[in-house]
């Protein structure tokens, strides 16, 4: 009894609770559930109703590929902006654009309309760039040696995401007469009103200590151009730029490929999903006993394995232990990326870092999302898989360098 009350009574234990029930800890992950939502929506339904409304079937990934250049495009403009007007006002005006864009989708299932559709995807895209910022803010929000836990505490909302999208996505279809899935962006508008009006609540927690001087920003190209930068970024940006790649030519590799179902294809796509957020429950645990370069590396590790069962089999198995892989890997980079990332940089650098950082990561989605179609379609699915090696090759020989830059059980530079 004594020893449970002792354990239970952990001081350590005590301290990161309290960390991660911090007031900004649990606004950010309603933003995240809310923010994941849409974007496994606009997933599940980008091509479905991007075929309907399409002039041309060649056309019917534009609004989602969209969605991904307008994530790239806006990621720079948002960390400008949250640096000017603070965490909550430029969360809240990301909130602002995803209730829009989502507001944009509903007219344009009200008016079969093409181009609207993918203006209101471009605008959930810019909305996703603020979003991205979250797990930042959140890593601020804590004590330093707590920011894994909390960075994965606010990705542990994905995974309600994960169910909700799919659900809005198909109980939505009939919620509007004559206007299929205009309930479905309907419900998603509103949850951006809630998740906005949370996020103007939130503490700058930065903003509570002295503020920096100018002497301490240096100059872009001497932050970017040091390893402890270029390492966060390079695994953040690979498993991003690859885990998009590989996710969007999946379903239609075993749809239109392999003539699977198309609930196969989707039932593989959640697994994906879920396999992408659920190690969030340990990662920052690892993270916290291997260091985040040790558990990068496993993630590179992870994509092989994710590789080399795509190349044993067409089957819907197949697919899906490649996907799962394919998940876990970009959880183990990103989030030791984003962990790296905020002991890269001084206090006062911190928006311009993770603007360079989020251009990088998304830059790379974009190019993934874009080349997606054009190589499943003129090479096929193993052409995918090759292509996939390079990147995570070069990854993995900068992450076994990077042991020597890094303590072997922290989560910065030695």
């Amino acid at each position: 009894m004594s020893g449970g009350l002792r354990h239970a009574a952990n001081p350590e234990a005590v301290q990161i609770l309290t960390e991660l029930l911090k007031r900004n800890i649990a606004i950010l992950l309603v933003a995240q559930m809310v923010a994941i939502t849409a974007t496994i929506s606009l997933v599940t339904l980008g091509g479905i109703v991007g075929r309907l409304l399409a002039p041309s079937p060649a056309l019917s990934t534009l609004p989602l590929s969209l969605f991904v250049v307008g994530t790239a495009m806006a990621t720079v403009p948002a960390a400008w902006l949250m640096s000017s007007v603070g965490r909550a006002r430029g969360f809240g005006c990301g909130a602002a654009l995803g209730m829009l864009g989502a507001l944009v989708s509903m007219w344009a299932m009200a008016t079969e309309s093409f181009p609207l559709f993918c203006l209101g995807g471009l605008l959930v895209g810019f909305s996703a760039a603020f979003s991205q910022q979250y797990r930042f803010a959140a890593a601020e929000s804590v004590a330093e040696p707590f920011a894994p836990q909390a960075v994965s505490v606010i990705l542990l909302g994905s995974i309600v995401g994960a169910i909700l999208g799919p659900e809005f996505a198909v109980r939505g279809e009939s919620w509007v007469d004559g206007a299929p899935f205009a309930g479905t962006f309907m419900a998603i508008a509103a949850s951006y009103v809630l998740a906005g009006a949370l996020l103007l609540l939130l503490r700058d927690a930065v903003a509570q200590t002295s503020a920096p001087s100018t002497r301490d920003v240096r100059p872009l190209r001497f932050m970017v151009a040091r390893w402890v930068f270029v390492v966060p970024v390079l695994g953040a940006a690979v498993g991003q730029g690859v885990m998009v790649f590989v996710m969007t030519a999946a379903p239609l590799a075993m749809h239109v490929g392999d003539g699977h179902p198309l609930e196969s294809a989707a039932a593989v796509v959640q697994a994906h999903v879920l396999a992408m957020y659920i190690p969030s429950l340990f990662t920052g645990a690892l993270i916290g006993r291997f260091g985040a370069v040790r558990v990068m590396l496993a993630g590179t590790a992870i994509f092989g394995v994710m590789v080399v069962v795509g190349f044993l089999g067409r089957e819907v198995l197949h697919y899906g232990v490649s996907m799962v892989a394919l998940g876990v890997g970009w959880n183990f980079l990103f989030i030791g990326g984003t962990t790296l990332l905020a002991n890269a940089h001084q206090p006062a650098e911190r928006f311009r870092a993770q603007a360079v950082n989020d251009f990088s990561v998304f830059g790379l989605s974009a190019m993934g999302s874009l080349s997606a179609g054009v190589v499943i379609q003129f090479f096929g699915w193993h052409a995918v898989l090759w292509a996939s090696i390079p990147p995570v090759l070069v990854t993995m020989v900068v992450l076994v360098w990077a042991r020597q830059v890094f303590s072997p059980a922290s989560t910065g530079p030695r």
